[in-house]
Parts: structure tokens; C-alpha cells; sequence
């Protein structure tokens, strides 16, 4: 297995030479160098979608996946998260294949996905086709056979008796230990790693409250010296973004989701969850927002059961138009994929309907050409007299306008407006048709019925 030098001068010696030396990947196309609110620009209208490679393809390597990026180019995806690409532990492993999170080798690829050089052959199409590329991170823990058990035993918590601890049920893994400073210098050379030799434009940190809040502000410090790179948390606390992360996840909005999706909640309150957000976190900070991810789908039956059928689309148009948002589509949400993809073993997804890639390509559209999607972009909520039923709001930047919504019942819902944010001629983005809307316009939407009109 192979292995970097944990010595940080000599990393950061090659992390400046091979970003400014041209002797590295070309990263000038796939790192812009505007920053707005603090972020890479690129991401403030962006989207992420999730990438499972294992079960993408038959195949499931990276060649093979690489047959669907003029697909999801078409659909409008701007950002590709690859979930882990290391390879995997057989000690203790989980299933046939074992958990993409038990890494054996933070700087190897899976052999299951192909070479290196395929890794940077995807790397390089997608960049080409103007993608970026996240990578995910697994920086809490290793597999239980990571070489580092053996060379630096030391890296690792361990119990009364000496031994290397796992944490929760993740009994695959071993639990790393960030009060090692060692451990720290080795962890941030080869998070370089991917950056210098591979291009890649950011990453996604699992369980990232694990490590220690130290660590992360001396590592995103580094990583991002020079580069515009894009860090995102899976977590939803608070001190992450004083960090340095870009993004948290959004689970307290999720969770709400959920309930009113299943009607134990009114659609009025998830305006709580968002006042919290408001009064906890930095006015900078994104949120990743989803109806589904590799977790959600796998254990809790996301979206296909927390929010089935119809039900889905008013909260796909709420994760894509929200205020601070950072969208998310998981890996066949856009077939849809409508079961519970398992994660230890082999379970290949098919892409033969496209069903909701519709919805997706035109909210995506949207993000995209209209300012007012900007992540940093004003959210007014908007007056309908039905508000447990309704969620209607504007957002706005500049001279450019969205109106959003969104009937978050099942039943056929009619209802007015009255705010001055509705002024002027508008189009409502899935039908094309245009309308004037003005203060007391009256609206009808059928049951998870949505309405997205852009100025």
C-alpha cells in the first residue's frame, strides 16, 4: 500500500509546486478564481448530484460511469460528488463489497472502480464538459486493515486495554485520533493529494463533527491556500462554518420535510426550523438541501417512501429554490430509482425511464440562468392566508425575481396573494406561459401541486 510523507513542509512544498509549476493536472479550467460572500463563486448557483459508483453501472467503475456525463450535462448538473473511491477494508468487512467509508488507503483507488488513471481520465472528461468534481472524505476513522494500524498505531483512540476502538455500530472501521499532531499533518498531505494530482475542485467530509474543530480550521486553511475549492460538512453544526466549511447539511429542514410530506406537520412549520437557522449560523453560510442521499436512501427509505409519488415534486422545487441553498440530487433520483439501494453489497441501479429528469432539468435551468437562485439571493415569504397549506415565498437579487409555490397538502388548494413582491410580467418556468402577476392575483394548485415563475 502505498503512502505520502506526513512531514507538512515537504507536503506543502508540493502542493505550491505542483499548483503553480504547470508540471501538475491543468486545474486553471476547474478552478475559478472568483469568490462571492466568501465562496466559489461557481457554487453560489450551482447544484451537486451524488454519485454512486458502485452500483451506477453494471460495471461499476469509473469508465463505465463516464457514459453518462453527456446525460447528466443534458439534465443541467454542474457539480459531481463521487462517494469514497479509496479502497476498502476486508477486516471486519460489512457484506460482499464492505462500506465505501472503511478505507484501507487514503491515497489508492478502489480496484473495483478501475486505476488511477482512469480516476483522472473521468476527472479530465468531466472538467472538459464543465463539470466539478468533489471527492468524499472519510476523515474520522479508517477501515480496521488501514496500514496506519500497523506504521502508526499512535494515529488511532484507543481502549483500556490498548486497543484501536470503533465508534457507534461502525464496527468496520477504527476510530482516529486528531489530538495526534502527526495525524493531523499526515491527514492534511494526502487530503492534498487528490488536489494536486487529480484536479479535483472540493470535497465532501464525512461525519466531519468527528475530527477536532483545531484540525479543520489548520486543514481548510491549507487546502484552500490557492485554491478555490468548495468544503462541504456532513453535519448541520454550528461551528463548522466558523472553520472554514462552505456548506452543512440541512437535517433539521429534512426532518420537517418529512413531516409534512406525511401530514403530521403543517407546511407553516418549517418557517421554526429556518428562523433557527437564521439566529444560529453566519449569514455567509450554505446549506446542502435534498429529499435524498446514499444514507437516507439506503436505511430510511428516501424519498421513495418518505415522500412517495406525487408528493415529491413540491419538495425537489422547495430543496432547489430556498434561500442559502446548495441542491442536492441523489444517484437515480432523476429515474426514479424507487427502492432502497443496498450498501454493502452489489445492487445495480437502471436508467431506462428518466421519469422525473424533466422536473430536475428544468429547476436546474433555472438555478442556473436566474440570479435570484443565487444562494446569497433575498427569501421574502409570501402571504396567502393558507399558510398551513401553502408555502409560498419570493426570492430576489437585484432586478431579478423568483416567485415559488408550493401546495403542501393532499388536496387541490385556491388562494391569493396580496404582497407587493408580486409586480410585472412573469413566466412560470414548467408550463412556459407568462402572466402578469399583481398584489391579490388568485391562484389554484392541485394536491403537491407547484407553481415557479421567474422574472
Amino acid at each position: 500500500m502505498r503512502s505520502i510523507p506526513c512531514l507538512l513542509i515537504a507536503s506543502f512544498f508540493f502542493w505550491t509546486v505542483s499548483c503553480n509549476s504547470g508540471k501538475g493536472p491543468d486545474l486553471i479550467a476547474a478552478n475559478d478564481t472568483g469568490m462571492i460572500d466568501g465562496h466559489p463563486g461557481w457554487i453560489m448557483q450551482g447544484n451537486i448530484y451524488e454519485v454512486n459508483v458502485r452500483q451506477y453501472t453494471p460495471e461499476g467503475t469509473f469508465t463505465a460511469f463516464a457514459k453518462h456525463l453527456d446525460r447528466l450535462k443534458e439534465m443541467g448538473v454542474q457539480t459531481l460528488w463521487f462517494m469514497p473511491i479509496n479502497p476498502i477494508s476486508k477486516t471486519d468487512r460489512k457484506g460482499s463489497l464492505g462500506s465505501y467509508y472503511a478505507v484501507s488507503d487514503y491515497t489508492a483507488i478502489n480496484p473495483e472502480f478501475g486505476t488511477m488513471n482512469d480516476w483522472k481520465e473521468l476527472v479530465k472528461q468531466a472538467h472538459e464538459k464543465g463539470f466539478k468534481v468533489l471527492i468524499d472524505w472519510v476523515p474520522n476513522h479508517t477501515g480496521a486493515d488501514h496500514y496506519w494500524l500497523q506504521k502508526h498505531p499512535d494515529f488511532y483512540v484507543k481502549d483500556k486495554d490498548g486497543k484501536p476502538v470503533s465508534q457507534f455500530d461502525w464496527t468496520d472501521t477504527r476510530k482516529l485520533n486528531f489530538a495526534n499532531p502527526e495525524l493531523q499533518d499526515t491527514m492534511i498531505s494526502q487530503m492534498k493529494y487528490w488536489f494536486t494530482e487529480t484536479g479535483i475542485d472540493g470535497m465532501r467530509c464525512d461525519y466531519a463533527v468527528g475530527p477536532s474543530r483545531d484540525f479543520w480550521k489548520k486543514c481548510i486553511k491549507e487546502l484552500k491556500t490557492g485554491k478555490n475549492i468548495f468544503m462541504l460538512a456532513e453535519a448541520d453544526s454550528t461551528w463548522l462554518h466558523d472553520v472554514g466549511f462552505d456548506a452543512t447539511y440541512s437535517w433539521p429542514e429534512f426532518n420537517m420535510m418529512k413531516l409534512i410530506a406525511a401530514g403530521k406537520r403543517k407546511a407553516s412549520a418549517l418557517d421554526s426550523v429556518l428562523k433557527k437557522l437564521d439566529t444560529t449560523i453566519a449569514k455567509n453560510a450554505l446549506r446542502l438541501y435534498f429529499t435524498s442521499n446514499h444514507d437516507e436512501n439506503s436505511w430510511n427509505k428516501a424519498d421513495f417512501e418518505t415522500m412517495p409519488g406525487a408528493s415529491h415534486a413540491p419538495f425537489a422545487v422547495l430543496t432547489q429554490t430556498l434561500g442559502r441553498s446548495v441542491p442536492l440530487i441523489y444517484s437515480g433520483q432523476e429515474e426514479p430509482v424507487l427502492r432502497a439501494i443496498r450498501f454493502f453489497d452489489k445492487d445495480t441501479m437502471q436508467f431506462s425511464r428518466l421519469e422525473r429528469a424533466p422536473l430536475y432539468k428544468t429547476l436546474l435551468a433555472l438555478r442556473k440562468n436566474n440570479p435570484a437562485m443565487r444562494a446569497d439571493a433575498s427569501f421574502s415569504k409570501l402571504t396567502t392566508g393558507k399558510e398551513d397549506m401553502i408555502y409560498a415565498f419570493a426570492r430576489q437579487s437585484d432586478k431579478n425575481k423568483v416567485v415559488v409555490l408550493l401546495n403542501f397538502t393532499n388536496t387541490a388548494q385556491e388562494f391569493a396573494v396580496q404582497d407587493g413582491l408580486l409586480s410585472g410580467d412573469a413566466t412560470e418556468i414548467f408550463s412556459g406561459k407568462k402572466e402578469n402577476l399583481q398584489p391579490g392575483k388568485k391562484f389554484s394548485l392541485p394536491a403537491w401541486g407547484y407553481a415557479v415563475y421567474s422574472y
